[in-house]
């Protein structure tokens, strides 16, 4: 893992490289993706049924789609008691932590006649997609469906791909039962999000879709943008460690390869002030690596998008990660609370060398699907508001109206629509 001075111009080389990695850089799969989306939109189960026999190699029909209630029992038997027992203390930690975001419905009402207020309203039907592939999900299963539970979404539905004998991973399947997804449907790709989008005679069309996926589940999920929400065009993973030299260089190596194995576009930096952190965190990476199942993504991530970066000054390092806007920021320094209250920009921050990013990923409570490409300048972590919509409510009496009428009137002349201004005048005229 390269280390270098930090200065603007390996800033701006660090920033652009990130800038690299999104789904603006895939046009060669957006026509594919197109296609696909639009063969969904036009023929519905047929063509579900066709691409997921294309590139699962399963044969699923309208008989064998949906999971049934014996295959979600067989899971049970097949999953460890030791891993449900954490699922469900998982469970347990995120949804306490989401429920403190729920909102309610609000009325104020005025002497003066008014009524206003906003009415909170959880969508009607969220669709969740969770990948299959080489790897088990339960965790993103939970952080996805938990905070829609809490908002209190009737219909929680889920997609997923299966093996070429129609099984979805159990724990997948566990995890979606606990956590409480209505329905689970034996489908992945581009092919899935466009029938979450649209809808098929098996498949119920729903108001927004979550979760991530790969290039062809982000680009889908951007093409039907519009016509339902989304919660995000997700990015490979990034961590973002701040450290001075009271850190632990053998803890901030293992945790920038925590994200660093992810695949080979993740990103782990590390701005530190310290020079001997610095070397001692490189010698620790090649040693961890050496070890590590995943090795060949982990070096491939760390060759092309990994740093080390050593700064004057503190002021300096948080001037960088403010930049930056990493997904997950750790902060490993001798007053972190300090550091914290002068970051602006990050995803997830995690306070201490005992906060280590995966404890956020699995079991601390916070959402885990989170920013990435510098978004967390704008963006936020998934969370119950993300799973409602808000209504206005305006009442007002006839004395209410008319003493603000004179203003609305003039207001809308000056923009030239009379017939806004004739609404409110009519109601006043004398017969």
């Amino acid at each position: 893992m390269k280390i270098v001075k930090l200065t603007d111009e390996t800033k701006n080389n660090l920033l652009s490289g990130l800038l690299k990695r999104t789904t603006d850089d895939y046009g060669d799969y957006e026509k594919t993706v197109k296609e696909i989306v639009q063969d969904v939109h036009t023929r519905g189960d047929a063509a579900v049924f066709e691409y997921t026999k294309k590139f699962d190699h399963a044969d699923i029909n309208a008989d064998n789609i949906k999971v049934t209630d014996e295959e979600i029992a067989e899971a049970y038997n097949l999953i460890d008691e030791k891993l449900l027992g954490v699922i469900r203390r998982a469970i347990a930690n995120i949804r306490e932590f989401h429920i403190k975001q729920k909102r309610n419905t609000w009325i104020t009402t005025g002497d003066n006649g008014t009524i206003l207020g906003q009415r909170i309203m959880p969508v009607e039907y969220t669709g969740v997609y969770v990948p299959g592939g080489k790897a088990a999900y339960p965790s993103t299963v939970l952080m996805n469906v938990i905070p829609a539970h809490v908002a209190g979404v009737p219909n929680i539905i889920m997609t997923t791909p299966c093996n070429a004998e129609g099984k979805v991973y159990p724990m997948t399947l566990v995890a979606a039962k606990e956590a409480g997804v209505k329905d689970i449907y034996k489908c992945g790709g581009a092919q899935a999000i466009a029938a979450l989008a649209y809808g098929t005679e098996s498949i119920p069309k729903v108001d927004k879709i979550v979760g991530p996926g790969n290039i062809f589940v982000a680009l889908a999920k951007r093409c039907v943008y519009g016509h339902v929400s989304i919660d995000s065009i997700a990015g490979p993973s990034e961590i973002l460690v701040l450290a001075d030299d009271t850190a632990t260089p053998k803890y901030v190596a293992a945790d920038l390869l925590s994200q660093a194995e992810h695949d080979e576009l993740a990103s782990a930096t590390l701005v530190t002030t310290s020079e001997r952190v610095a070397n001692e965190v490189s010698e620790w990476i090649k040693t961890f690596t050496s070890q590590l199942e995943r090795k060949e993504i982990i070096e491939k991530s760390l060759e092309n998008f990994g740093a080390i970066l050593i700064a004057d000054t503190m002021e300096d390092a948080i001037d960088a990660a403010n930049e930056i806007a990493p997904e997950h920021l750790e902060i490993i320094t001798a007053d972190p609370w300090n550091t914290m209250t002068k970051i602006k920009n990050a995803g997830a921050i995690f306070m201490g060398e005992y906060s280590s990013e995966p404890l956020g990923d699995y079991f601390a409570g916070p959402n885990h699907v989170l920013p990435t490409n510098g978004t967390a300048r704008f963006f936020s972590p998934l969370s119950v508001d993300d799973f409602v919509k808000k209504s206005s409510i305006i009442n007002y009496s006839r004395e209410a109206l008319q003493a603000v009428s004179d203003d609305i009137i003039t207001f809308a002349n000056s923009e030239g629509l009379t017939a806004h201004a004739n609404s409110i005048k009519v109601r006043f005229d004398k017969e």
